[in-house]
Formats: C-alpha cells, sequence, structure tokens
C-alpha cells in the first residue's frame, strides 16, 4: 500500500463518478466550489490557529478538497506513487511545474502520508490574513519573488536545514502560475538545493487547468470540467556534476507530459 489514501500505484476517477446534488444544482457555474473551498480554507484556519494543523490533520484535509473537487466534475489521473514510496525513507526534493491552486492544496495528500514535506511559497501567502495562518502552520520556506538572489540564499539556507533534519521540499521553479508551460521560465533552484543538501530529486508533471486562476481573487478562479486533472511523480534522481542534465530531464519530462495531455478532454 503507497498512502492510506492511495492505496494503488496509479489512480482515476471512476468512469461514470457522479458529481454532488448540489453541483449540479449550481448549473455549471462554480458558484458550490467556491463556497466549499472558501469553507474548508475557514475550518483549516481555525485548526492552525488552535495549534492543530499537524501532518495528520494536513494530508486529511487536502484529501477532502481533493474530494470536494472531484464531486464537482474534477477527473483525476494521478500515476507514480511507487517513486514516491522508493524515497519514504529519505528526504527529497520535489520539483514540479505550477499551474493553478488545485496542486498546492492536493499534493498533501499524495505525500505527506508517506513523508514529512513542506513547499517553498511566495511571502505573501505566509502573512495574508485567510491564508496565513495555515501556511505558517506547515514552516514552509517563504521567498520574497522580488530579489531572486535573496530568494535562492533563503531556498539554500532553510532548504538544507529542513532537508537535514528530515522534511523534503516541494518547489515550483517557476515564478508564477502558468497554464502554458516555459521552459526559459523553468529555473534551477531546486536542482541547485538537491545538489547542495546531497539529496535526490523527484520530478513531476502536472495539469491543472481543471481548477483556472481567479481574474480578481487569484485562488478562487472557476472549474472547468471538460479539462481532466492530471498528476504524474518521475523516477528520483541523484544530482551529478553541475546539474544541467538533471534540470535538462526535469524540463523535458513536464514538457512531454504536456504535450501528451494537450488534447485530452472529458466526456
Amino acid at each position: 500500500m503507497f498512502n492510506k489514501y492511495f492505496p494503488e500505484n496509479e489512480y482515476h476517477t471512476p468512469v461514470g463518478h457522479k458529481r454532488s446534488v448540489w453541483d449540479v444544482l449550481s448549473l455549471g457555474s462554480s458558484l458550490y466550489f467556491k463556497v466549499g473551498f472558501f469553507n474548508f480554507v475557514v475550518k483549516n484556519r481555525k485548526l492552525a490557529l488552535a495549534n492543530n494543523y499537524g501532518t495528520e490533520n494536513w494530508a486529511l484535509s487536502s484529501y477532502e478538497i481533493f474530494k470536494f473537487s472531484e464531486n464537482c466534475g474534477g477527473k483525476y489521473h494521478i500515476s507514480g506513487f511507487d517513486y514516491v514510496d522508493e524515497v519514504k525513507d529519505e528526504p527529497v526534493v520535489f520539483i514540479s511545474n505550477h499551474m493553478s491552486t488545485l496542486e498546492t492544496m492536493v499534493f498533501p495528500c499524495l505525500i505527506a502520508p508517506v513523508k514529512e514535506v513542506t513547499f517553498v511559497v511566495k511571502e505573501s501567502l505566509t502573512t495574508n490574513g485567510l491564508f496565513g495562518p495555515i501556511m505558517r502552520a506547515r514552516n514552509p520556506i517563504a521567498v520574497g519573488r522580488t530579489d531572486s538572489r535573496k530568494d535562492l540564499i533563503t531556498v539554500m539556507t532553510e532548504g538544507q536545514q529542513k532537508l537535514a533534519e528530515g522534511t523534503s521540499v516541494i518547489i515550483f521553479p517557476q515564478s508564477t502560475r502558468a497554464t502554458i508551460f516555459k521552459p526559459e521560465e523553468f529555473n534551477s533552484m531546486g536542482i541547485k538545493l538537491a545538489q547542495k543538501a546531497g539529496v535526490r530529486v523527484v520530478p513531476m508533471a502536472i495539469k491543472t487547468d481543471f481548477w483556472e486562476n481567479g481574474r480578481i481573487v487569484k485562488d478562487l478562479g472557476i472549474n472547468n470540467r471538460n479539462l481532466p486533472v492530471f498528476i504524474k511523480f518521475g523516477k528520483p534522481m541523484k544530482v551529478e556534476g553541475s546539474g544541467k542534465d538533471e534540470h535538462r530531464f526535469i524540463v523535458d519530462f513536464i514538457a512531454n507530459s504536456l504535450e501528451e495531455w494537450k488534447d485530452i478532454r472529458n466526456k
């Protein structure tokens, strides 16, 4: 068993999975989805403020959001849990493209039941009045995203410390969420961290435009039920030499996965 929430090596939303009655009654809008997500945030914020948002509750709340999004029309295709299982006894750096809020919400239930993990996040998320307590409860590595040199020093320093303590790190090397993957905007910070800390990297490719970015509030975009969700873990790699080959491999892994998934629609 790879994970108490996902016991098999792959997970695919069952064919014919029914949307919730309330989502159906929303008449194709995302109102029910937005209200439901906001309620989850409020509940988890209370847990965080009560110092009761440890790894187990974090993973559980992530799984609840996963099931909620599935009941709102999200159709998931997740593969490569065996690669997470392979590194269950060692800290690693997970490196993924970044498309929407969905991966931030769902990654914990895919990884945290197996190993301690945290994110590299934008500093403003840790000071936000609504999300801040939740983010701070998970002890992330916070970067400003305005000074790349300062951010690199922060990730190298705090990242090595967390990895030395046995906590894995999830990093999104793009500067912001983007539905179009641009390799030139995918920096090698994750590779540098793994190389410096002497740990392996686990590539991740995702396609999560089911949960679109909002125009006013970025985290509260609409959900597009025609677009399936794809999440794929790649084989763990040791960083050799300069790390250029490993960085190129991860970029190609993501680009090739997105190309494979680009024309797939829900039926």
